[in-house]
């Protein structure tokens, strides 16, 4: 029996975008299993609780039966030893994404040699989104809904109705 390809998708998903949807749809036909591991870092001051950003990351991906959303706070090379699985995915939209990711990529290869990082590029179409686009027109009621996955509008309002409240 052959050994189960699972790989991790890290990220903080802040919130989760069609762009990352875009790559775990294109990742989830490529390998057995994926997790999507929502990192829960104080540090990167989200605007999500960690409970929040599992629970939109959930929704647009339930229909992809290798997919499973986790949340953890540990270091990634732990998780991969806690998961057995030793591939990460990063997506990279930009020479910028590029060196930042490279830097992390070795760092996680110099505390785990066989942890591998695959880089994946978004569809054209989702290339210029981000968390921190999405995220920098919340305050301003800009106008998301072609940034991030319909099935999640309505967590966004009813989390930031909160915040205001």
């Amino acid at each position: 029996m052959s050994e189960i390809k699972r790989a991790i998708y890290p990220g903080t998903f802040d919130p989760i975008t069609n762009g990352h949807v875009d790559i775990i749809t294109r990742a989830s036909s490529m390998f057995d299993e994926i997790i999507v591991a929502v990192a829960d870092n104080p540090k990167k001051n989200p605007m999500f609780t960690v409970e929040q950003r599992i629970e939109m990351a959930k929704k647009p991906v339930q229909a992809l039966e290798n997919v499973k959303v986790i949340g953890f706070s540990s270091l990634l090379v732990d998780l991969s030893d806690k998961l057995n699985a030793n591939i990460v995915i990063r997506g990279i939209r930009a020479v910028s994404d590029f060196e930042y990711e490279f830097q992390m990529g070795y760092a996680n290869a110099s505390l785990k040699k066989e942890l591998e990082t695959i880089f994946l590029m978004p569809s054209l179409e989702y290339a210029f989104i981000s968390s921190s686009i999405v995220r920098s027109l919340l305050p301003f009621n800009g106008k998301i809904e072609h940034l991030v996955p319909h099935c999640i509008l309505e967590n966004i309002q009813s989390n930031l109705t909160k915040k205001v409240l």
